[in-house]
């Protein structure tokens, strides 16, 4: 079993600690990239980086849709799409564990009840903050919302780019990347997407 390292000064609030085989994974890691882990700008490296991954993986430790359980149905008769857009988000790419940085618009056409407007950015980030691939993530964050609110429509595009190819392998900056997933009105007519792609400035 592994131990654990106690309070340390990249820790002074007393977090948490690092377990051993966290911090050799990436000693290891940092001797086969061909650094020396041992050297003193890189003693604190594993307990760091292990914090910053929990730290972006923290969306494994939550349930997105609780931030769609308190709905308001006192909304005056409006029944017209709601949007929020440009919102920032930043994941990680499973595939090389890379940074993906963009932003999203998230619109729904309620039924009889809307949410908090806050909660659709919650939403997102809930999903955005774990190993990712922006096909699911769209999807996930659009389905998400069509099964707890249940509105007549769904709409999320998500634009964003990723260090896997921006960093490395092609390395081409510069270039963004965009999906969509439509629900219900949205999908079935064509008059309701062309006005909401509209909205979100598509």
């Amino acid at each position: 079993m592994s131990s654990l390292v106690g309070p340390d000064e990249d820790n002074p609030l007393g977090k948490p600690p690092v377990p051993d085989d966290v911090q050799e994974a990436i000693r290891t890691l940092i001797r086969w990239s061909g650094d020396d882990p041992e050297r003193e700008g890189l003693i604190d490296t594993p307990k760091r980086v292990a914090r910053a991954w929990k730290e972006y993986c923290v969306g494994y430790q939550e349930d997105p849709a609780i931030h769609l359980s308190r709905i308001f149905e006192e909304v005056g008769g409006y029944d017209e799409v709601v949007l929020l857009k440009d919102i920032p988000f930043q994941s990680h790419c499973e595939h090389h564990m890379a940074p993906i940085i963009g932003k999203a618009a998230i619109a729904y056409l309620p039924r009889d009840h809307v949410v908090g407007i806050s909660k659709l950015a919650r939403v997102l980030h809930g999903f955005a903050r774990r190993l990712q691939i922006q096909e699911r993530l769209t999807a996930e964050v659009a389905q998400c919302i069509w099964d707890h609110l249940k509105p007549h429509g769904v709409a999320v595009v998500i634009e964003a780019s990723h260090a896997c190819m921006t960093a490395r392998g092609v390395r081409t900056p510069g270039v963004a990347m965009t999906t969509s997933r439509m629900m219900g009105t949205f999908l079935e007519d064509q008059r309701s997407r062309k006005e909401v792609l509209s909205l979100m400035g598509y």
